[in-house]
């Protein structure tokens, strides 16, 4: 079985015990409102990288459609991070563009080398350009340092959370 195109994941168990270490304190909310903030931040240059990547996706050259397409997936593109439910982690999302000319998955099929549209105003199909690894391409090139930046942001809340252990 071939792996997913993109596997930058940090173990689930050592994260999900961190966040439980962080419920037990009594300044817990806070404690993890800082965690989910350094992970954002250690996620950043991943989203940086992926917005760059589809700000160079070739335009169509027609220039009159409006709201544009790059910008408009380039906004959409965030580093997420949730700790507790039924998932906790942090990745860096394409969220759907539902604003986006009647065009939610746009991240998505932009990632294809061609995909069908209609022709505004016509009923007669065309098809666009994409960029195909728009969006995994970046993220391989330094992936190391994307889990890199994680775990020191983890390790940085545990050393936190164990100092308070030896101190009390």
């Amino acid at each position: 079985m071939a792996d997913p195109p993109v596997d930058v994941t940090v173990s689930t168990d050592g994260l999900d015990s961190l966040v439980r270490a962080i419920r037990a304190e009594e300044d817990g909310k806070d404690l993890r409102k800082e965690l989910a903030k350094n992970l954002r931040e250690a996620l950043k240059p991943a989203a940086a990288a992926a917005k760059s990547g589809i700000r160079a996706m070739p335009a169509d050259g027609s220039g009159r459609a409006s709201p544009a397409l790059r910008p408009t997936i380039a906004a959409k593109i965030r580093p997420e991070v949730k700790l507790g439910g039924r998932w906790t982690g942090a990745r860096v999302k394409a969220f759907k563009t539902p604003t986006l000319r009647r065009f939610p998955n746009a991240p998505k099929r932009t990632q294809k080398a061609t995909w069908r549209t209609r022709t505004f105003g016509r009923d007669e199909w065309r098809e666009q350009k994409g960029k195909p690894g728009w969006f995994d391409d970046p993220m391989h090139a330094i992936k190391a340092a994307y889990i890199r930046a994680v775990h020191e942001a983890m390790e940085a809340m545990a050393a936190r959370l164990a100092s308070r252990t030896r101190s009390t």
